[in-house]
């Protein structure tokens, strides 16, 4: 797909139209090239070098066969991508693109990114791009039951965002920048190897869980009394395991249940049902089940992820002392394991990986004292190193605890009470009485996005880039781009099938000045002048520690924020924050007691007491009173405010932010 050429002499002229010219600039109309997909290549000692993120794309797509991309490799200061061709699968359409051809979608998140045939869907990230990469090959080949399996039970495999599953994190994020750390910086390995490859080598140690767990332990535990009465005493421990090979896996029920999934050997029909003794077995005290791969008995799309950094990680162990690699028995057997699986190995030299079998040590030393006994995943679970102490009598308490120290809830009074969308004269799609809702739920939706647009309008600009955080199937984006034609909407969202479903509606209203990004919050790095609160399948809202996690993106963009936060009992501690946020409430409560406001906060359904709703939203505005002043540290004007009416939710507060910059507009 031809990329858009910006005539301007002026280099910085050219970024700045690349910026904000229309997402119809990059709109072609040539449907039949296919999607492209930009990885980023990188110059390491003045030499080109492929991240780790663009090695594993690459190794996807030739383990899939996958044609149906058009491959972009995205340079600067106009280099060449020729001294990476050993690297580079030969089946591909590899073309070079500069960092300043880039179009605006692509150029506002973190490589690897597709864009789809019409440039208006971008999606970002690792996991999204690779989850892309297996749709459109079973698109391309229904057959390929191989690559389907990648997604794993229920399609879930690296689903999940990294902000709130500690596994895609670890795999996604954690491990391959481990590894590239320690590929910049390899001194000392032996002394101390990197946490996240150590919690990969323990959770590799960990018996395994699967949807049908309970049936397949007891088929193993029928075959070990089987394999007992067949097999002479001491019979087993004369036996050596083969090089390379963990002891008496090859005739464990795990790999033997890998390999029918990977259609390699013909495996023989099990019995579906046990005898009456395995049956009465309890379920604690049947064999645990084995990794064979990453997660579990399958080959997925995690041991696709892992495997260019495991192999370049073990590389570059090779010279290091054998006590490295001794540490790692679970991971060089997987290691092992994993080049057995049709296509791998094919896949592997297709991309200059040049795999080995290693020899896995039948005993290993202590873990080196240097390193914490907790694995990364538990320590990431652990919010407070003290115990706090217990608490009695609901919120009350701590209200009164903020009220001594004067701290109580303020809301601002609503700027536009009585101001409306024009519905009678928007298009049917934008309208949410044309939708399969009640006409009590669709009243509330309208009132709801009322309020949020017309805070929006006494903050927009014309020429305004604004965001639509976790925008759902677009209720909030898709009024925004058709009331406010004169500003750029993109709508992020991870759910693909939201995104997609947005994407129709807003084709069928001709909207031109909008875009839209499937990815993680963090993936998401262009400049935009306003951040909207999201909607989810219920309402307009941004759920839990979603809300926070759009403010500090709002924050750290410098930008104004509209959020109408719900889900208040989901609020935690994160990974980029903790609660409380501002240092009034940090310097009054306790986390509990925070989160015992948080919890309270949710109590404003209207079927509940009067009295009950009251208290909850007193809780609603403390939280969201410590937030505000949290944003306040960074220079923001913010006023928490009520929805009009009241009655449209029951979590109604809106938090409106003006970055410096912007107040007094």
């Amino acid at each position: 797909m031809a990329l858009l050429a910006v005539e301007k002499t002026n280099s910085d002229n050219k970024k700045y139209l690349n910026i904000f010219l229309p997402f119809t600039a990059f709109t072609m109309t040539h449907a039949e090239q296919p999607p492209c997909l930009y990885l980023e290549v990188c110059s390491q000692n003045e030499q080109l070098r492929l991240p780790l993120h663009s090695s594993i794309v690459l190794f996807l797509l030739s383990y899939c066969d996958c044609e149906s991309f058009r491959v972009f490799l995205v340079l600067s200061d106009g280099s060449s991508s020729e001294p990476l061709k050993s690297q580079l699968p030969a089946s591909a359409s590899l073309s070079d693109v500069q960092v300043d051809e880039l179009p605006k979608l692509v150029s506002s998140c973190r490589l690897p990114a597709a864009l789809d045939e019409s440039a208006q869907i971008c999606r970002a990230g690792l996991a999204v791009v690779l989850r892309h990469i297996i749709d459109k090959s079973i698109e391309a080949d229904p057959s390929r039951k191989d690559v389907a399996a990648l997604l794993g039970f229920k399609k879930t495999c690296l689903k999940a965002c990294a902000e709130v599953s500690k596994w895609t994190r670890l795999c996604e994020i954690g491990i391959p920048s481990a590894v590239e750390e320690h590929l910049h910086n390899p001194a000392d390995v032996g002394k101390q190897l990197p946490l996240p490859v150590l919690t990969l080598e323990s959770r590799l140690a960990e018996p395994v869980k699967v949807h049908n767990d309970d049936k397949i332990r007891r088929q193993k535990l029928q075959e070990q009394k089987r394999r007992e009465k067949l097999e002479p005493v001491g019979g087993q421990a004369n036996k050596e395991p083969s090089p390379g090979r963990p002891p008496q896996v090859s005739d464990e029920l795990e790999l033997r249940a890998a390999l029918a999934k990977l259609s390699v050997v013909s495996v023989p029909a099990v019995t579906t049902r046990e005898n009456s003794e395995i049956r009465k077995v309890k379920t604690s005290e049947l064999p645990p089940l084995e990794h064979v791969f990453a997660e579990g008995l399958y080959f997925t799309l995690t041991d696709v992820v892992l495997l260019p950094c495991i192999h370049q990680y073990l590389c570059s162990l090779q010279a290091s002392p054998p006590s490295a690699l001794q540490q790692l028995p679970n991971l060089l057997r997987w290691y092992n394991r994993v080049q057995e699986v049709p296509g791998v190995m094919r896949a592997a030299k297709d991309c200059g990986l040049h795999l080995s079998t290693l020899q896995v040590a039948t005993t290993c030393p202590p873990w080196p004292s240097a390193h914490p006994s907790a694995t990364l995943l538990e320590e990431e679970g652990s919010q407070e190193t003290t115990t706090p102490l217990p608490f009695v009598g609901g919120p009350r308490p701590t209200m009164t605890k903020l009220k001594e120290n004067g701290i109580e809830a303020i809301f601002a009074s609503h700027p536009c009470p009585s101001w409306n969308l024009p519905w009678d004269s928007l298009p049917s799609p934008i309208n949410p009485t044309e939708g399969k809702m009640s006409n009590i739920r669709a009243i509330r939706k309208m009132q709801q996005l009322n309020n949020l647009i017309a805070m929006v309008t006494d903050l927009a600009r014309p020429g305004d880039t604004i965001v639509d955080f976790c925008s759902g199937t677009g209720h909030v984006g898709i009024v925004l781009a058709h009331t406010f034609p004169d500003c750029q909407i993109i709508l992020i969202e991870n759910k693909e099938e939201s995104l997609v479903r947005a994407r129709s509606r807003s084709a069928q209203l001709g909207l031109k000045n909008i875009g839209f990004i499937q990815t993680n919050l963090d993936y998401f790095t262009g400049p935009f002048h306003i951040g909207v609160s999201s909607t989810n399948k219920v309402a307009l809202h941004a759920c839990g520690i979603a809300t926070d996690m759009v403010l500090e993106h709002c924050i750290q963009a410098e930008s104004a924020f509209v959020i109408s936060p719900c889900c208040y009992g989901f609020i935690q501690n994160a990974v980029k924050f903790t609660f409380p946020k501002s240092e009034q409430f940090r310097k009054t409560l306790t986390y509990k007691e925070h989160m015992i406001l948080c919890r309270f906060a949710d109590q404003t359904a209207v079927q509940l007491p009067p009295e009950r709703r009251l208290i909850g939203k007193q809780c609603m505005g403390l939280v969201d009173l410590d937030r505000s002043w949290a944003a306040e540290a960074s220079g923001y004007s913010v006023q928490v405010i009520t929805m009009e009416p009241e009655s449209c939710s029951p979590k109604n507060n809106m938090l409106v932010g003006r970055p410096p910059q912007r107040k007094g507009c």
